[in-house]
């Protein structure tokens, strides 16, 4: 028996073009492979636009792992 051939994304410009998409994916997998530290979510290193870098280098509690953050920092 042949496996069908992926063909989905093919098709997504397509459907982006007709309507609005939800796309949801294994992101906070790939993040866990750079092994990101404290300092990393708090924003050390940062200097892309808008300085928002340090923006938690002062937040009271521990943020490491929380991956929502790092589309911020």
């Amino acid at each position: 028996m042949q496996r069908p051939h992926y063909t989905r994304a093919q098709q997504l410009p397509a459907i982006l073009a007709q309507r609005i998409a939800i796309l949801d994916g294994a992101m906070g997998t790939m993040i866990q492979r750079f092994k990101l530290g404290e300092a990393q979510y708090r924003g050390e290193g940062y200097a892309g636009p808008g300085g928002a870098g340090d923006r938690f280098k002062d937040f009271p509690h521990d943020v490491k792992g929380n991956n929502e953050l790092l589309s911020l920092t």
